[in-house]
């Protein structure tokens, strides 16, 4: 009896059509620290992430007219819930960039990458996997390399601080999202989550004593394109977290310090030999949570072919 043995499948790193997306609003997302850190010069931080997502809710309120009326309770919940992180993460982050640098807020809010595994053990009892593990300890260490741009210890200023507990509210974005993006219509909680977002901003103008800043067309221009940039980034997330896992796109969302970087560079600022030895380990970290996915999928696929019929 002759047996064929099947051909070793080949290993690839193609990336989902939903993986792409989130790569790529990782680009955005980089892009947005050295503007908003510019912004800090002419605006106070609350007022700037209320206009900000004000026009992001407004952009994405006027693609999605025709499916606002048929919002759910769930829906209205989990907008809501995602908009108070929202506002916490980008209303605490905006705050830091008043005092340090863009490349230095972008590498510290990437500690939210395993901030997210850590929540969801605590918080949902879910322990990682062995490679998304190793995965994120890579993506950890070089985050830490690259959040040290002196290539010394952290030493957290006021600045510092305030975005760290920003990336913690990222993580619980990112939860919240991929909790709720298979049962809600993604417009729809889209257009809450941002309206949310910007009236709490607006709301907390009063308890930080912001003053209220004058007319600039840096800050109507910044707080209009970032919006836009908003409404895409966030309906981009909603979208590509049903097929995505929270471990996964975080992974993915690690790059975005590196991004940071490199407008960071074009702008002027220069990162030192660790640095991008910590960028590298984490594009190595993406590439170990790429291989423990395929090999699974294609394991699953040959024991189907060769279950009997």
């Amino acid at each position: 009896m002759n047996q064929t043995t099947p051909a070793k499948p080949a290993i690839t790193f193609r990336l989902s059509k939903a993986e792409l997306v989130l790569v790529f609003i990782t680009m955005l997302w980089g892009g947005t620290f050295l503007i908003v850190h510019n912004v800090m010069t002419v605006s106070g931080p609350m007022f700037f992430v209320g206009l900000r997502f004000a026009a992001a809710a407004l952009f994405v309120g006027l693609v999605s007219a025709r499916a606002l009326p048929g919002l759910t309770f769930t829906e209205l919940k989990a907008g809501m819930l995602i908009g108070v992180t929202i506002m916490l993460g980008y209303g605490l982050q905006t705050m830091g960039l008043q005092t340090i640098s863009s490349s230095q807020s972008a590498f510290i809010t990437a500690l939210y990458v395993p901030f997210v595994p850590l929540l969801q053990w605590l918080v949902l009892g879910r322990r990682p996997g062995l490679m998304p593990s190793v995965g994120i300890c890579l993506a950890f260490v070089g985050l830490m390399l690259l959040a040290g741009p002196e290539g010394g210890a952290l030493h957290f200023s006021e600045g510092e601080l305030v975005t760290l507990v920003s990336a913690v509210a990222i993580a619980g974005e990112i939860i919240l999202i991929s909790r709720y993006a298979g049962s809600v219509d993604v417009r729809r909680v889209t257009v809450v989550q941002l309206a949310t977002a910007s009236a709490l901003a607006f709301l907390m103008i009063v308890p930080t004593q912001e003053r209220l800043p004058d007319f600039s067309w840096l800050l109507l221009v910044s707080a209009i394109g970032l919006g836009a940039m908003s409404a895409v980034i966030q309906v981009a997330m909603n979208w590509a977290q049903k097929s995505v896992s929270p471990t996964r796109a975080t992974l993915i969302y690690a790059g975005e310090p590196v991004w940071a970087g490199v407008v960071g560079r074009i702008a002027g600022e220069r990162l030192p030999g660790v640095a991008l030895i910590g960028g590298l380990l984490i594009v190595l970290a993406v590439v170990v949570s790429e291989l423990k996915i395929r090999r699974r999928d294609e394991a699953r696929d040959e024991q189907e072919e060769a279950a009997p019929l």
